[in-house]
């Protein structure tokens, strides 16, 4: 059982899309949204949940395309899977439960949904914090050999519909298996049961799979389209910045990421790598839950 107590669970109706969200804590204690990334659901936070309890509002949604939300089919120019459109999926979501403004914690792919958020919907987010992530236009401008093998999936996954589907699809398991044992962590062992079955349920059907391949392709195109026009307008983060890395991690490898933020960003950047892999909030959850509190709290 996925450890939610006292959670509420819901499908809201935003943006065209059913999005699936965990909304728990004390109502007056202030809103924290939570974005999680690939190949994973919500559920990656119950750890750090847990050690929270009773600090915030937590609002913590599957994104567009992933856990039980909304899993539509890839438009051609895969604009339904552009970060503007899953960002926007999420100040609905918000909008909707009476939080106009919020902090805001996304982790990999969750990461880059919310620093599109923090530049189109910047009035409403009073704090962000981004785990493992450098800035998605630095990551492919800087793109060698190393990079490419190492975050190989970046450039299987934005292959044509259906080739990557119809490979992952061959043994989805063993590809999500594969997948979350990587970048830097080091096996599964981080991973608790309840949690592995819930990513195996949600990631192993042709559905999900085409869409978390739609969600890169849209990242290797439109979204690089978007972040070109947010720079030569000079839009930056307005809020202040907590970004945190694994130091077994490809990100802390091959780019600097507070130097990469802090040129994306108005206010103040703080941050530093953790003794981690790639999948900080479980493979780090009492860590990482100290730090949400100490910059969010």
């Amino acid at each position: 059982m996925i450890r939610f107590a006292g959670f509420e669970q819901r499908h809201f109706n935003v943006n065209g899309v059913e999005i699936f969200a965990r909304i728990g804590g004390p109502a007056d204690a202030p809103p924290l949204l939570m974005l999680h990334g690939f190949p994973q659901t919500h559920a990656i936070w119950q750890r750090v949940v847990h050690a929270l309890q009773g600090r915030f509002r937590f609002v913590l949604p599957d994104l567009r395309g992933y856990g039980d939300s909304a899993k539509p089919a890839g438009a051609p120019d895969h604009e339904n899977y552009s970060k503007r459109a899953m960002a926007q999926d999420l100040a609905e979501l918000m909008t909707q439960l009476g939080h106009e403004r919020f902090g805001l914690v996304g982790h990999d792919r969750g990461g880059r949904v919310a620093h599109r958020l923090a530049l189109d919907h910047g009035a409403r987010v009073t704090r962000l914090c981004l785990l493992d992530i450098a800035p998605t236009l630095d990551m492919y401008a800087a793109t060698d050999m190393r990079f490419a093998s190492l975050y190989y999936h970046w450039f299987h996954l934005i292959q044509p519909a259906p080739l990557p589907e119809r490979m992952i699809g061959g043994d989805p398991k063993f590809y999500l298996h594969w997948a979350l044992g990587g970048w830097g962590s080091k096996g599964t062992a981080h991973i608790e049961p309840d949690a592995m079955a819930e990513y195996e349920r949600c990631f192993c059907t042709p559905a999900a799979i085409h869409a978390a391949c739609e969600d890169y392709r849209a990242s290797a195109g439109i979204d690089l389209t978007h972040d070109r026009a947010s720079r030569a307008a000079g839009a930056q983060i307005a809020c202040d910045t907590l970004v945190l890395w694994g130091a077994r991690g490809v990100v802390h490898q091959l780019f600097e990421p507070l130097a990469l933020w802090r040129a994306q960003c108005a206010a103040q950047v703080s941050g530093e790598a953790l003794p981690a892999g790639h999948f900080i909030p479980e493979e780090l959850p009492a860590l990482t839950a100290e730090h949400l509190l100490r910059f969010f709290g």
